[in-house]
């Protein structure tokens, strides 16, 4: 399956959640059956979107349309959609940030740029490779310097690693915001080795990732308060931050600065 296609079909199945979320109160409509108070049928959203029937539940079979953008935003509007869930929208409707054509790499620059951090930092790539790191991040996670280039994920090691989850006393708040913020970054797991990679590979190790991805939720990075077990300082808070480089921006670098 090519990007645009899979992106059409992670189109469908996120319009159809989301219509399966709608609340049928709040746009006037009556309930239908028994006690169906939540979710509406395809010719309910065409109707309130301004679209024919027929278009929309092409919509839904993931076929090979152009959607427009005002199109697209009356969608998020009507089904109530966060600035960051209608941003991943668009990026799904072609509306949005497009692949890059050659991965970035880690160079000399960007890791001298890590080592003089003194604080614990690391850079992910768009499949969330954990493709550099500094002298205080492998202190936080010693693990880092002897897993397998392979399993050098965070989305993986999250949901896979003893040691990365016993460092994280709120897991299970945690790990569901990777996965909203991962999905949330359409370049990352819609590339072509991006869902029928990682994110395929760690659902078959982790039910409990499979179960949150398919629940759809996207989340946008927020700068907050982040707090791990130190394997020598105990309990410590950081303040956690992320920053493009502006020569690799496919690249993102995480920063824990300590509070």
């Amino acid at each position: 399956m090519n990007a645009g296609q899979r992106r059409r079909e992670e189109l469908a199945a996120f319009l159809k959640d989301r219509r399966a979320r709608a609340d049928k109160a709040s746009h006037g409509l009556p309930e239908v059956g028994r006690s169906r108070v939540r979710g509406l049928r395809r010719e309910e959203v065409a109707t309130l979107a301004g679209v024919s029937a027929t278009w929309y539940t092409w919509l839904e079979q993931a076929r090979d349309i152009n959607p427009s953008r005002q199109v697209m935003l009356s969608l998020a509007r009507l089904f109530r959609l966060s600035s960051v869930e209608s941003s991943y929208l668009l990026s799904l409707a072609g509306h949005g940030e497009v692949d890059p054509e050659e991965p970035s790499a880690m160079t000399p620059a960007l890791q001298r740029l890590l080592d003089v951090m003194n604080f614990p930092a690391f850079l992910l790539s768009t499949d969330w490779a954990i493709i550099g790191w500094n002298a205080e991040y492998a202190q936080l996670y010693p693990r880092i310097t002897t897993v397998n280039v392979e399993d050098r994920n965070l989305l993986w090691l999250v949901f896979t690693d003893a040691q990365l989850r016993e460092m994280l006393p709120d897991w299970e708040k945690q790990s569901r915001g990777f996965v909203g913020s991962f999905r949330a970054e359409t370049r990352g797991w819609l590339s072509p080795s991006g869902e029928s990679g990682i994110v395929a590979r760690v659902s078959a190790a982790s039910e409990a990732f499979a179960s949150i991805w398919n629940e759809r939720d996207v989340a946008g990075f927020q700068t907050g308060e982040r707090v791990f077990r130190h394997p020598e300082k105990g309990l410590t808070t950081y303040e956690q931050h992320n920053l493009t480089p502006a020569e690799a921006p496919d690249l993102t670098l995480l920063m824990y600065t300590p509070l």
